[in-house]
């Protein structure tokens, strides 16, 4: 995350009531709910995860163990369950 100076983006009376609460702090603004991206979004990872479990589970409903996919995918036999038995 890049540290932005409060003087260079906001207008000169937000930055004097910002500084009745916080003088040469740090200060978080979170994200808007509204436009947060879920985790992996952003990257493309949740989808490729949601792939890659379809792939199991389609494996596992045809024929192949438990056992065998847990190390075709590294994962444990126990991950390979929860994905195997999910709604």
């Amino acid at each position: 995350m890049k540290y932005i100076n409060a003087k260079d983006l906001l207008p000169d009376a937000l930055v004097r009531e910002l500084q009745n609460y916080l003088q040469g702090g740090y200060l978080y603004v979170p994200t808007d709910q509204a436009r947060q991206k879920r985790w992996g979004e952003v990257s493309g990872y949740r989808q490729e995860l949601q792939q890659r479990n379809r792939r199991i589970v389609e494996e596992f409903q045809n024929g192949t163990s438990v056992e065998a996919l847990a190390k075709k995918y590294f994962l444990s036999v126990s991950a390979i369950r929860k994905i195997i038995y999910q709604k």
